[in-house]
């Protein structure tokens, strides 16, 4: 019987507690929810009741109905020019979405290599990233938003190179703080002591401890990203007319929020929606990647 306590022991040692199951949980909900956003996307064409820039001014600012002047169900109502609502929401999935998961790939990719480059080389290469960042923070980004996209014209690629460049310093400073540690390690000096290159050391040794990391605040930063692609899009910086696009939406459906609260109302609980479940989705997962809470 001892030998048996002995053998389960450490078995129930490993077992997850009640609160690394709720999270893992929480985490696979949230992960679903942004799997179930992308096939929408993905599949706009076959989900879309409508085409989202068909117009039809019989049904002008009609009311969500089965039944609407047109002979056409909308279900969510029709905007200013008689566009099926559900059908651009739908459409506009895929702006936000590309341009979220577009700017998270570039931003991380440029923030990741400047912050591994601050934090293993340090000296001069150090303080001229960290005080790039810094001055990137305190300068209104919006402002810098604008100015780039005023020169370059409005434009899916400009529009993923400038919400990209704005999330790069949260990598930066996460990833240099990290790796100011790990390059302080035993097995980084014994790797460079055996003649190991430094391309080697990071590539190898470096990068894999840091991914965990990565993951993390590319999550976080995929609903800023939507957030900020949105806001571009309200204020006529994003997406340009008649491609749907949810800040294009609301910006659209501003002027008849008396008389037809649906055009604004739509895609803004949508953009809530996507932004809040996908932050939270980066709250779960730090806390399920932190070693310090998985005995909770």
């Amino acid at each position: 019987m001892a030998s048996s306590t002995l053998v389960s022991a450490p078995a129930e040692a490993r077992a997850p507690s009640g609160r690394a199951r709720r999270t893992r949980a929480l985490v696979l909900a949230g992960g679903g929810f942004v799997v179930l956003l992308v096939v929408m996307a993905a599949a706009a064409p076959l989900l879309a009741p409508q085409d989202p820039v068909r117009q039809s001014l019989r049904a002008r600012l009609a009311a969500p109905t089965f039944s609407a002047p047109d002979g056409k169900a909308h279900l969510l109502g029709t905007d200013h020019l008689g566009r099926d609502v559900l059908a651009r929401a739908i459409f506009g999935a895929r702006v936000s979405l590309l341009v979220g998961f577009a700017a998270v790939l570039v931003g991380g990719v440029v923030g990741a290599a400047l912050g591994l480059l601050a934090g293993f080389r340090r000296g001069w290469t150090d303080t001229v990233i960290m005080t790039l960042a810094d001055a990137q923070l305190a300068f209104p980004f919006i402002l810098l938003a604008i100015g780039i996209i005023a020169v370059l014209g409005p434009s899916f690629p400009t529009l993923i190179l400038v919400v990209g460049l704005s999330g790069w310093v949260a990598y930066a400073r996460i990833i240099r703080a990290q790796v100011l540690v790990l390059r302080s390690r035993e097995f980084v000096d014994a790797i460079h002591g055996l003649g190991g290159s430094v391309a080697r050391i990071v590539a190898r040794h470096i990068l894999p401890n840091v991914v965990s990391s990565l993951v993390v605040i590319a999550t976080l930063e995929l609903a800023r990203a939507i957030v900020l692609e949105a806001t571009l899009s309200f204020l006529g910086l994003g997406i340009q007319p008649p491609t749907p696009s949810w800040g294009g939406m609301v910006h659209e459906g501003r002027e008849y929020l008396d008389s037809a609260w649906w055009i604004s109302t739509v895609p803004g609980v949508i953009l809530m929606t996507t932004s809040l479940v996908v932050s939270r989705t980066g709250d779960w997962l730090r806390d399920l990647l932190d070693p310090t809470l998985r005995g909770e």
